[in-house]
């Protein structure tokens, strides 16, 4: 949208949420729907911070009213008007972004797309916590995805030579973020290995069966063709294909019983996967769609997870 009313100067107590505003700005013609909630986590995030300083209140007004513009121009677009909807979108697209950088980064082509991307990704999970808490999955894909560009960004500055692939963080490092590198600073060499247990492409809505091409979701001054380094060929960019999630039998021929008595919530729950299992298929991600409306079905046929 250009008819934004224009922020007034970020004022030093609203310096976390920088990013996400920046973020916001990046996608407002890319993704509208995306810019929307990360203004909404910067409103929602600045007001616990402070809201009574003079210079603190007048930039969350103002920042209001670019909300406000931005809802009523969204007015019929479900991702804003339904929150499961809305969380759907964000959660998709943040995994896109991650996944971009996470096959670049296996495939060893390292640049500052895919830097940014990682961070990106990051931000955008923070974004995801205007719908409730996150996910155990998406807790571990921020972490790493902010250790990641981290990581990454001081070994290319250092002139050294990052270890590609899934490589582990120390669970007490501090993450101080970078206004230049738009990551965390941490030591350029990988600590310890992350549990043997943790993959970003094992999680529900990983990598698998997930064709990516190149640029596809990277950030928007991304070219539609990376260029490879030497040796690697475009193959790489893709992980080796995994067999889809097993579905059990039993659930094709559970049927309700008489006693169980579903809430609203579980209703609520069910909804919210087949929406995820929908919002999966537009990315022909089979696998997650599979993987969620086992749980829909679960949940129907039995009252539990």
């Amino acid at each position: 949208m250009d008819t934004f009313v224009a922020l007034p100067p970020l004022p030093p107590q609203f310096k976390s949420i920088q990013h996400h505003l920046r973020t916001a700005q990046e996608h407002d013609k890319r993704d509208p729907v995306v810019a929307y909630y990360c203004r909404l986590y910067a409103m929602q995030t600045g007001m616990k911070i402070d809201s009574k300083t003079p210079e603190c209140r007048k930039f969350l007004l103002k920042l209001m009213d670019q909300l406000e513009a931005l809802k009523k121009h969204l007015c019929d677009n479900e991702a804003v008007t339904q929150e499961i909807v809305g969380s759907a979108h964000l959660e998709n697209y943040a995994l896109k972004m991650f996944l971009y950088a996470d096959n670049e980064d296996r495939a060893g082509r390292f640049h500052k797309n895919m830097i940014k991307s990682f961070y990106t990704a990051s931000l955008l999970i923070d974004v995801i916590t205007v719908f409730g808490e996150l996910t155990e999955e998406n807790v571990k894909h921020r972490k790493y995805a902010r250790w990641k560009a981290t990581y990454i960004h001081n070994c290319l500055k250092n002139g050294e030579t990052p270890q590609a692939g899934p490589v582990g963080i120390d669970e007490d490092d501090a993450l101080e973020e970078q206004d230049d590198a738009g990551a965390a600073s941490l030591p350029s060499q990988p600590p310890a290995p992350w549990p043997a247990t943790y993959d970003p492409s094992s999680a529900p809505g990983g990598s698998v069966g997930v064709r990516i091409p190149p640029g596809a979701h990277a950030p928007a001054n991304t070219p539609a063709e990376v260029p490879h380094s030497a040796g690697v060929t475009s193959n790489t960019l893709q992980p080796s294909p995994q067999p889809l999630p097993a579905i059990d039998p039993a659930l094709f021929s559970t049927v309700c019983q008489g006693d169980i008595r579903l809430t609203p919530e579980d209703f609520e729950r069910a909804q919210k996967y087949c929406k995820y299992a929908g919002s999966a298929l537009q990315y022909e991600d089979v696998g997650t769609a599979v993987q969620n409306l086992q749980k829909a079905l679960q949940l129907l046929t039995t009252g539990r997870e």
